[in-house]
């Protein structure tokens, strides 16, 4: 079945369609990893995008339960350049365009990705609409240019859990449908993970958390607690954790005004860690700053500087905007920066026990440069003890 991707500058992009069938609008962006599509696609930091993965051959070892890093596909839509109808792995339980197919995401092969993301570099990334149904490429465009995009919407409410639940690796969650236990167990069947004893209590807000952070933070020996996002901070101190954990997630950090509010209460009060969105809401709530990147930083070989000891970390990344360095008080020192566009990748606060990362240390997909920082957090949160 044909389909066709238009963008907002009017650049139309003919293919054929895999997965399912509809109509779907959103920012159109790239991946530049070589694997780990399943990770990509259920990454709740991709809700309101459509993906666009560099590397050519995609769907080649194709899906199961384990590689998932939140209850399904979050994207809104899929564009690669060559869709693998055979997929061979042990593991492999469905083909990709099964897998989107069963979760209403639209895929779209056969065009040149290498075009797209030169558009997409150059002029930054647009706003586009995916379809099968409507094929005018004029009408596709004109919806594209309506799209109110990313700017200024809190997209954290559609990813965020509806209840509180606990994460244990090896047993099952609380509060939380029978379909995330199957992929818990399914996690733990593959990879051999099992919670340690939980020596530190760790209370994560979840703006759209991924489930590796999660598996990372009970390998380190925390009792994780995952509550909703607008959860406040009085709620989480009558709680008495240790730790503070704040989650990735998509979109615009600015609207998301009461998670700010409840970073400004908890600072000084307990160890804070935050990884990505969780990293630009401490930036606003220490007073700075967050502007939009002109194509963002998605894939798995982004190359950060960690200035404490001048060791470069190759790192996987996932986000479209970035807190302004120069906005940030006296008191916050900056300890990583992106060695690709000098932009800020990590800081840390000279009083108080907090610091944050914009990329993300716990992988899936990427390197495993950075998980020294979950051994940090625990030893934050044994000091303040």
């Amino acid at each position: 079945m044909k389909a066709i991707l238009a963008l907002t500058d009017g650049t139309v992009f003919e293919g054929e369609q895999f997965g399912a069938t509809g109509e779907s609008i959103g920012e159109v962006v790239f991946n530049t990893s070589m694997t780990g599509y399943q990770e990509v696609l259920t990454d709740p930091s991709y809700k309101g995008q459509i993906v666009t993965m560099t590397y050519p051959l995609i769907g080649n070892y194709g899906c199961n339960e384990a590689d998932v890093e939140s209850i399904g596909p979050q994207v809104e839509g899929f564009v690669v350049r060559e869709y693998s109808a055979y997929h061979s792995n042990w593991r492999s339980k469905w083909s990709l365009d099964t897998y989107l197919s069963e979760h209403g995401i639209i895929g779209i092969q056969g065009i040149d990705t290498r075009a797209l993301t030169r558009r997409l570099r150059v002029h930054g990334v647009m706003n586009g609409c995916l379809s099968t149904d409507d094929l005018s490429p004029e009408s596709l465009v004109a919806k594209a240019k309506t799209w109110h995009g990313l700017v200024g919407w809190d997209l954290v409410q559609r990813v965020t859990c509806p209840n509180p639940y606990a994460w244990r690796n090896g047993g099952q969650q609380s509060a939380v449908s029978s379909q995330q236990e199957r992929i818990v167990n399914a996690d733990n069947d593959v990879h051999g993970h099992r919670s340690k004893a939980g020596s530190y209590k760790v209370i994560a807000l979840d703006f759209g958390i991924k489930y590796n952070i999660l598996r990372q933070l009970t390998e380190h020996g925390c009792e994780v607690q995952v509550v909703p996002a607008q959860t406040t901070a009085e709620d989480i101190l009558a709680a008495e954790p240790d730790g503070v954990f704040l989650s990735n997630g998509p979109g615009d950090p600015m609207p998301v005004g009461y998670a700010i509010e409840t970073i400004q209460r908890l600072i000084g009060k307990k160890p804070l860690f935050g990884i990505c969105l969780g990293h630009q809401l401490i930036g606003l709530a220490l007073g700075g700053k967050t502007y939009k990147l002109k194509f963002g930083h998605r894939g798995a070989n982004q190359p950060v500087k960690h200035l404490e000891n001048d060791r470069v970390e190759i790192t996987s990344q996932n986000h479209g905007f970035c807190v302004d360095i120069d906005s940030l008080p006296n008191n916050v020192d900056i300890t990583h920066i992106n060695l690709n566009d000098d932009t800020l990748e990590g800081i840390q606060h000279r009083e108080y026990p907090l610091f944050s990362v914009q990329y993300h240390p716990e992988a899936s997909p990427g390197p495993h440069d950075a998980s020294y920082l979950f051994s940090r957090f625990t030893e934050m949160m044994e000091g303040d003890g």
